[in-house]
């Protein structure tokens, strides 16, 4: 007997809910790979290090050259430099150094991993499905408004449209809270981010998945 498929809320385009909707099992299969969520959001995190933090052995700190005093008879600690670490300004012991912390994740594993943070949220309810997104102008204020007829107010909440909305994309652009992606194009990141998710219906009719979509590689999800 076929089990029954994931469903989420439905809501008309001037936000009204219309109960609910089957998801299309190509992409809601139900499954929550936890090890290829892992390694995906763990490179991404890593991906976004800048690298660029530096600081400065007792060998590159400027001074130092003499002994601070004699080694004998003043009463005090033996002293070699005032560079050394225990010195106020002396030197760093194993200090950071410019490094790259990119981290290379294969695209199954990228892939299944979003497909994992989908189901997530839908399993959890925090995936909705509207008919269009229509903006009466394309003003941050009105997207607001229309995120706040969803009961989505004051949320992270991850849009994704049917192929890339440049009104939708300025409109939200200044909401912190608010990321826009074309759908298929999210990273499993960007929804695990939001507290919601946002789904154009006409982008789960599509069924879009990502470039390199399709049978996943679990030994490389187990080699990651």
């Amino acid at each position: 007997m076929a089990t029954e498929g994931l469903k989420a809320p439905y809501f008309t385009a001037d936000g009204r809910a219309d109960g609910m909707r089957e998801l299309p099992r190509e992409v809601f299969d139900g499954v929550v790979h936890e090890a290829a969520l892992y390694a995906a959001v763990k490179g991404t995190l890593a991906n976004q290090r800048r690298g660029t933090a530096s600081a400065k052995t007792r060998a590159e700190v400027s001074g130092g050259g003499r002994k601070p005093w004699r080694q004998k008879g003043t009463g005090r600690a033996r002293q070699g430099t005032i560079r050394a670490p225990h010195w106020r300004g002396g030197g760093i012991v194993h200090p950071p150094k410019p490094r790259d912390w990119r981290e290379e994740v294969p695209k199954a594993v990228k892939t299944l991993a979003r497909r994992s943070a989908l189901n997530a949220r839908a399993r959890e309810n925090a995936l909705l499905v509207v008919e269009a997104l229509r903006l009466e102008t394309v003003k941050t204020r009105a997207l607001v408004q229309w995120l706040a007829r969803l009961g989505l107010e004051e949320r992270n909440v991850l849009i994704l449209t049917l192929g890339h909305r440049p009104d939708v994309v300025r409109a939200g652009r200044n909401l912190r809270n608010v990321r826009v992606r074309p759908f298929g194009q999210e990273s499993s990141y960007d929804v695990l981010w939001a507290d919601g998710v946002v789904v154009e219906e006409g982008a789960l009719g599509a069924a879009a998945e990502p470039a390199g979509a399709g049978r996943v590689d679990r030994a490389a999800v187990r080699d990651a």
